[in-house]
């Protein structure tokens, strides 16, 4: 399965501004160790049809390989493996931006933060 070849996963909006800085952040200091896949890319649509449900898209996702962690259940875990000594990955794909909201507001990044703490979500893969 392509899916867990890839592990880490880190699945972000790639068509909002705020959630495509946070990617090249975590992406920056994970030092290519993860894959960064976009929610609407290709494969960010291969790996909603398979492993995450109709809340895919409200949060962001950390994907390992036995659990896919979603919005504030995933940020303890993305810590951790960005800190994690274990390189078994080297991500050759690049952030892609192709933001198509008005996400540079005040509101937009209230909303944001808010929706990042206040949806959480585990999937058993």
């Amino acid at each position: 399965m392509e899916i867990k070849e890839n592990t880490p996963i880190v699945v972000y909006d790639n068509q909002c501004y705020l959630c495509v800085k946070f990617a090249r952040f975590v992406d920056f200091f994970a030092r290519g160790k993860m894959t960064m896949v976009g929610h609407y890319s290709d494969f960010g649509t291969k790996i909603r049809n398979e492993i995450l449900d109709e809340s895919a898209l409200d949060m962001f996702w950390f994907i390992d390989e036995k659990i896919a962690y979603g919005g504030r259940a995933a940020l303890f875990p993305l810590v951790k493996s960005i800190f994690s000594k274990k390189i078994k990955n080297v991500s050759t794909m690049k952030v892609d931006e192709n933001c198509q909201q008005d996400c540079k507001t005040v509101k937009a990044v209230f909303l944001r933060s808010s929706s990042l703490l206040t949806n959480s979500r585990k999937i058993d893969l």
